[in-house]
C-alpha cells in the first residue's frame, strides 16, 4: 500500500538503548496476556498479533535501565493499554455503541483503589482482569500521591475514549488546541510518565504539581503523541476511519496537503522537544532550589527527567520497527546524531549544528519595538449579543475613587488618563450585565487590580531585569489572601493594599474551600507573570503550545471563572465542573477571549512595549510568516474555538446532563452559567472595540513607561 506522505526527519538527539531483559519481558507478557484472556478466544488478538506488535521491544527501548521484574510489569501495563484500545475500537467505536462504551468505562476505576486493601469487583472481561492484576502488583511500591496521579491519568486515558467515539459518530474533526488537550488524555502519555516514575524514581511531592514538572510531562506527552500520529496516520485515518490524528487535524485546519500537514506536525513535535530541554535545563533547577529539595530529591527529579528522555528515543525506535505502524522510508539513523568512527568532517558538524540551531535561534532573535502598525482587526466571529449594566456610569466614578484610595494612581505606572483609557467599568458592565451595583463595583475593581498588576510587572521588574524581586512580590501577594483566618501581611504598596481590600470583601461569606480555590486562581495569574518576565529577560518567544496554555493564566482566566461560578449554588456537583465537556467549554471561551486581546493589543505590545507574549507574534515566529498571514491563522483559530464552544453547548452538555442525571434545578443553574460565559465573551470583545487602550492615536501620545518624575521605588520585599 502506498504511504500517504513521506515521513519527515525527526529531531532525536539522544540514541535509543535496549534493556538487556528484553527476552524475559517478551515471554512474561505473552504468558500474562493469555492468563488474562487477551489472546485466543478474545476476538481481539491472537498470539501472532501480540508478537507482531512487540510491546516487549517497546518497553525495553523506553525503559532501558530498569531490572527484569520491573520491565516485565511495565510491559504488562502496555499490553493491557493497547489491548484496551483495540478492544474499545472493536466493541464500541465500530458499532458505535456509546451507552455500552460508557458502562464499560464506568466500572474500570473500581479496580484502582488508592488503598490496596479495598475490595474490588470480580472482573467480567480481559480489560478488567488485567487492570485488577496490574494495580495490585504496582501500587505497593509507590506513595499515595503517586497512586492518585497515576489513577487520574489512567481514568483520563480511558474516559476520553468517549470523546473520540462522539467525534467519530458526528464525523467531527477537532481544532488544533482542542486536539492537543484531549490527545494528552486519550493518548496516554501522562500515564506513561507515571510508569517512568515507577521505573526510575518517584517525583517528590513538593514539586510534582509545579509548572516545570507539569511542562516536562506535557511536552513529553505532546512529542510522544505527535510522533505516533505521524507513524499511525495510515492505519488510523485510512484503515480504521479514526479522526483523532494530528496530521488530519492540521490538514483540515490549514486546508493543506497531507504532506504539508505532516511536516507541520513534525515542526510542532520538534518545538515541544526544544521546550522540554529548555524547561529541564532552566526551570527545573530553579524550582528545585526554590522548594529546597535535598540531594536525593534532586537526583530523583534528574532520573525521572532522563527517563522521559529515554522514552522519547526508545519510542521512536520502536515505531520504526513495529508492524503496527507506517514506517516505510523511516531513517534508522538520525540527522541530529553524530555518526561514530572516523570520516566525519568539520563541514558535516557545521551543517548539523546549523540545522539543529535554526529553530532555537529564531525564538531568541526578535528585535523589540519594531513598527508594526497600523493594527489590523479582522471580522471576528461573535454569535452573542452584548448587554451592558445600567449601573455603568456610577461604577466608573466609584472605580476612580477606589483606585485613588488604594494608591494605584500614585506609583508612577497609572494615572487617571491611563485608567480612563482602560475603562474597566465598561468591561465589567458587559461581563455581568445583571450585576447589582455593589457586585459591579467589585468586578470592576478586580479587573482594575489585575490589569494594573499585569502592567506593573513588566514595567517595573522587566525594566530593572529583577526577577528575584518579582518572585518575592508574588509571594507577598499570596500572603495577602488568608484562607483560614491566618494573619495576612501588612500591605506595603498599592498592589498589596488593593488585593487585601478585594480579598476581604470578596471572601467574607465563603467557605475555606472556596477561598482556597479563589486564592489558587490569583496565585496562578501572578506566577504566570514571573514566567513572562523570565522569557522577557531571555528575549525568548515562547513555544506555541506553551504560550496558549500559559496565556490562560496570564489573562487571569481562572480568576474570572472562579468569580463567575460563585454566583451559582450547590445544585451543581463539583464533578460536573471538573468534567471534560465543561472544561472544554470553559477553555474554548478562555482561548477566544485571550486571542481577542492579542489581536487588539498587537500594536500596543509589539511596537510600543517591546513585548513578545502575543499569539500573533508567536505564530509569525513559528511559521516564519508576516503579520497579515499570522493574523489570519489566529483569526481562524478564534473562529474554531468559538464554534467548539457552541458545539459543546448543543451536543455535549445535554449528554453530560443525562450522564450525571442532573435535576431540573441543576440544569437551570448550568444554563445560567452558560449564559454568563456568553455574556463574558460578548462583553470582552465589545470592551476591546470601545476602549482607547489599544487605539493608535492614544498610544501615539502615551508612551509605555513610567510617569514623568514618578518612577516607583521597589516595594517592601521582606516576607512576613
Amino acid at each position: 500500500m502506498t504511504q500517504p506522505f513521506e515521513l519527515p526527519h525527526f529531531y532525536m538527539p539522544y540514541p535509543a538503548r535496549l534493556n538487556p531483559h528484553l527476552d524475559e519481558a517478551r515471554a512474561h507478557s505473552t504468558r500474562w496476556a493469555r492468563e488474562m484472556g487477551m489472546l485466543e478466544g478474545s476476538g481481539i488478538w491472537e498470539q501472532a498479533d501480540l508478537e507482531a506488535h512487540d510491546y516487549g521491544l517497546l518497553c525495553s527501548y523506553t525503559h532501558p535501565d530498569c531490572d527484569g521484574t520491573a520491565l516485565s510489569l511495565i510491559t504488562d501495563w502496555y499490553v493491557w493499554v493497547f489491548f484496551f484500545d483495540d478492544h474499545f475500537l472493536d466493541m464500541f467505536k465500530r458499532t458505535p455503541d456509546r451507552a455500552a462504551g460508557k458502562a464499560h468505562l464506568d466500572r474500570l476505576p473500581l479496580f484502582m483503589p488508592l488503598d490496596p486493601a479495598t475490595p474490588v469487583p470480580e472482573p467480567e472481561n480481559p480489560v478488567e482482569a488485567g487492570l485488577k492484576d496490574l494495580w495490585a502488583r504496582t501500587v505497593p511500591a509507590m506513595s499515595v500521591e503517586w497512586r492518585r496521579r497515576f489513577s487520574v491519568a489512567t481514568e483520563h486515558l480511558l474516559n476520553e475514549s468517549m470523546w473520540e467515539l462522539s467525534n467519530i459518530n458526528e464525523g467531527r474533526i477537532a481544532n488544533p488546541v482542542e486536539y492537543i488537550e484531549m490527545r494528552r488524555k486519550v493518548g496516554g502519555a501522562p500515564w506513561s510518565a507515571g510508569l517512568v516514575e515507577y521505573a526510575t524514581a518517584e517525583v517528590p511531592a513538593a514539586v510534582a504539581g509545579t509548572r516545570p514538572l507539569r511542562v516536562l510531562m506535557e511536552t513529553f506527552s505532546d512529542a510522544v503523541h505527535l510522533r505516533n500520529d505521524l507513524f499511525s496516520y495510515q492505519r488510523e485515518v485510512e484503515d480504521e476511519g479514526e479522526n483523532s490524528n494530528g496530521v488530519l487535524v492540521l490538514e483540515k485546519f490549514f486546508g493543506s496537503t497531507t504532506q504539508e500537514a505532516a511536516d507541520t506536525v513534525n515542526d510542532i513535535l520538534t518545538s515541544r522537544l526544544h521546550q522540554f530541554e529548555h524547561t529541564a535545563l532552566t526551570e527545573v533547577p530553579a524550582v528545585a532550589l526554590e522548594k529546597g529539595l535535598g540531594a536525593a530529591e534532586v537526583a530523583a527529579v534528574a532520573a525521572y527527567t532522563k527517563g522521559l528522555q529515554d522514552w522519547q528515543s526508545g519510542g521512536h525506535e520502536w515505531h520504526m520497527r513495529s508492524s503496527r505502524y507506517m514506517n516505510k522510508g523511516a531513517r534508522s539513523d538520525s540527522p541530529w546524531q553524530l555518526t561514530k568512527g572516523p570520516g566525519i568532517s568539520a563541514a558535516d558538524v557545521g551543517a548539523l549544528l546549523a540545522s539543529a540551531a535554526q529553530e532555537r535561534v529564531r525564538a531568541y532573535s526578535h528585535v523589540p519595538y519594531q513598527k508594526v502598525g497600523p493594527a489590523r482587526i479582522p471580522d471576528l466571529y461573535m454569535p452573542f449579543e452584548v448587554r451592558l449594566s445600567p449601573h455603568l456610569d456610577v461604577a466608573r466614578a466609584r472605580l476612580v475613587d477606589w483606585c485613588h484610595r488604594t494608591g494605584i494612581l500614585r506609583e508612577g505606572v497609572w494615572d487617571e488618563d491611563k485608567l480612563a483609557a482602560c475603562d474597566l467599568a465598561l468591561c465589567a458592565a458587559g461581563l455581568d450585565p445583571d450585576a447589582t451595583p455593589a457586585a459591579l463595583d467589585l468586578s470592576a475593581q478586580w479587573l482594575a487590580w489585575g490589569t494594573y498588576a499585569d502592567d506593573y510587572y513588566p514595567l517595573v521588574y522587566g525594566h530593572r531585569r529583577d526577577i528575584a524581586a518579582a518572585r518575592l512580590t508574588t509571594a507577598r501577594l499570596s500572603e495577602c489572601m488568608p484562607v483560614e483566618g491566618e494573619p495576612a501581611v501588612v500591605p506595603a504598596d498599592a498592589m498589596e493594599r488593593a488585593l487585601a481590600d478585594l480579598w476581604l470583601r470578596t471572601t467574607a461569606g465563603m467557605t475555606p474551600d472556596q477561598r482556597r480555590t479563589l486564592k489558587a486562581s490569583v496565585d496562578a495569574m501572578t506566577e504566570s507573570w514571573v514566567w513572562e518576565l523570565s522569557n522577557q529577560l531571555q528575549n525568548r518567544i515562547p513555544d506555541p503550545v506553551d504560550y496558549l496554555e500559559m496565556r490562560r493564566a496570564t489573562f487571569g482566566s481562572d480568576l474570572t471563572l472562579s468569580l463567575c461560578r460563585m454566583g451559582h449554588g450547590p445544585a451543581i456537583p463539583a464533578e460536573v465542573y471538573a468534567s471534560g465537556p465543561v472544561r472544554s467549554l470553559e477553555n474554548a471561551a478562555i482561548d477566544y477571549a485571550c486571542l481577542v486581546n492579542d489581536v487588539f493589543s498587537y500594536q500596543k505590545e509589539i511596537e510600543h512595549e517591546g513585548e513578545i507574549h502575543n499569539a500573533v507574534l508567536v505564530v509569525q515566529n513559528f511559521f516564519g510568516v508576516d503579520y497579515p498571514a499570522a493574523l489570519g491563522v489566529v483569526s481562524d483559530l478564534m473562529t474554531q474555538r468559538m464554534q467548539q464552544f457552541e458545539h459543546v453547548i448543543a451536543n455535549e452538555l445535554p449528554v453530560l446532563y443525562e450522564d450525571f442525571r442532573l435535576s431540573a434545578e441543576a440544569r437551570t443553574v448550568m444554563d445560567a452559567y452558560v449564559l454568563d460565559l456568553k455574556n463574558w465573551l460578548a462583553g470582552i470583545l465589545h470592551w476591546h472595540r470601545e476602549v482607547d487602550r489599544y487605539r493608535a492615536e492614544w498610544l501615539g501620545r502615551r508612551s509605555h513607561g513610567f510617569l514623568p518624575d514618578r518612577a516607583p521605588a521597589l516595594p517592601a520585599l521582606s516576607l512576613g
